[in-house]
């Protein structure tokens, strides 16, 4: 068993001429582009992680300021701060209320309209 290890330690198993040694490179060389690859695609998981949370926390700062923009605009529609520009303008609002004008559209006649004898 102290020759195992010795010879294992030694890598007596990748030099010697049989065809165990081929072999054996060929799966050494297998688990390195293995772990080459499981390294690659480790690096663009983690680089789509970092992305995604960057786009968040972008998404984040639109959202208030959105909700800014929005509270701010309500503000400015209100009937009271559209009267108080327009009094530094000298634009004063109408004590009277306005009124509703209807104007109904003339039904046209047709050429049969003027034969009805019951109107």
């Amino acid at each position: 068993m102290k020759n195992g290890v010795y010879d294992l330690l030694k890598a007596r198993f990748l030099i010697n001429e049989d065809a165990n040694a081929a072999k054996n490179w060929r799966f050494i060389l297998f688990v390195i582009a293995l772990a080459i690859l499981m390294i690659g695609n480790t690096q663009n998981y983690e680089q789509k992680v970092y992305k995604i949370i960057a786009l968040n926390n972008e998404v984040k700062e639109l959202r208030s300021d959105f909700v800014n923009k929005r509270s701010e605009l309500m503000q400015l529609k209100m009937e009271s701060t559209i009267a108080d520009q327009m009094v530094l303008k000298q634009i004063y609002p109408s004590e009277v209320p306005p009124t509703k004008i209807t104007v109904k559209a003339e039904q046209k006649k047709s050429f049969w309209d003027q034969f009805k004898l019951w109107e």
